[in-house]
């Protein structure tokens, strides 16, 4: 017959062993031990990165502003020097459209709270570009010669921002941010295509 002392420790053993299967298992997301927490802990930190694309949201608002604050000051100083009644035209055309999509950029970040982020190359670039692009014309005496380079310019920078946009809109996972983006290379296609068509058939030489 089993002594009380023994019925005792088999008690002791048989908890101890029902505490141990039903210890819930170390969670395998947290755990960087095993191939699966590995998995979820490099997933979290691809979260936290830029987009396929290279942007993220607050970098594509960033330089979408910085691309309408520079033709909106472009626009503006065309509009006293230049010469040509159509590159004239064109250039209210600039100011009144790019007007109207940097605030609803600046509505969009405000209704999402995304905090533009212009820390990208591509962004100081945009702005840099721009501000000697104005310093350039300013100094540059009025004539047909200065309504020519207004255009040319107006042309590469169109191209370059509508390379930029689309890209962007490719990567960016935010459907509303892509709609957006996506009225926004509309509109840049379309001063692009305008351009093109003045320097054609309005300046020839």
């Amino acid at each position: 017959m089993t002594s009380n002392l023994g019925r005792n420790v088999l008690c002791a053993l048989s908890a101890a062993a029902m505490v141990a299967a039903c210890k819930p298992k170390d969670n395998a997301a947290t755990d960087t031990t095993t191939s699966a927490g590995a998995v979820a802990t490099d997933s979290a930190a691809r979260a936290a990165t830029p987009a396929a694309s290279g942007w993220t949201d607050g970098q594509i608002l960033a330089f979408a502003a910085a691309a309408n604050n520079g033709e909106i000051a472009e626009g503006t100083l065309a509009q006293t020097k230049a010469t040509n009644a159509a590159v004239k035209a064109y250039a209210r055309q600039m100011v009144t459209d790019h007007k109207a999509m940097l605030a609803e950029g600046k509505a969009f970040a405000t209704k999402n709270n995304i905090t533009p982020d212009s820390t990208k190359d591509d962004i100081s670039d945009l702005m840099k570009e721009s501000n000697e692009e104005v310093k350039e014309l300013t100094e540059k005496a009025k004539g047909a010669d200065w309504d020519k380079d207004f255009i040319d310019h107006e042309i590469d920078a169109h191209k370059k921002v509508l390379e930029k946009l689309q890209n962007a809109t490719q990567g960016t996972t935010n459907p509303e941010l892509k709609e957006l983006l996506t009225k926004a290379t509309g509109k840049v296609q379309e001063h692009l295509t305008k351009a093109e068509d003045i320097k054609a058939n309005t300046l020839k030489s």
